[in-house]
């Protein structure tokens, strides 16, 4: 499992199915990405104060996004302040 350093996240993309108007079914391999994932580890310099925690689904700043692949699953590390919104 990939362990952040000091204020960045490790986020898992949301897999999200999308159907056309006609009744299509695209894979997510076919849409825009989504940036909309689930908090999967946080750095040590992370405080329960920011508000963030693992398990959150989380809003983020894709551009500002490294994507990795660890054991066969793509995974995104941005920083803490890359975070736009926390769903609830």
């Amino acid at each position: 499992m990939l362990k952040p350093l000091a204020k960045k996240i490790v986020i898992k993309a949301k897999e999200v199915e999308e159907t056309t108007a006609s009744g299509f079914v695209l894979p997510s391999s076919a849409q825009e990405k989504q940036q909309i994932g689930e908090v999967v580890a946080l750095g040590p310099e992370i405080e329960s104060e920011d508000g963030i925690k693992v398990g959150d689904q989380v809003i983020y700043k894709s551009y500002s996004a490294t994507e990795v692949k660890d054991n066969d699953e793509d995974f995104t590390i941005i920083e803490l302040k890359e975070v736009l919104a926390v769903i609830e």
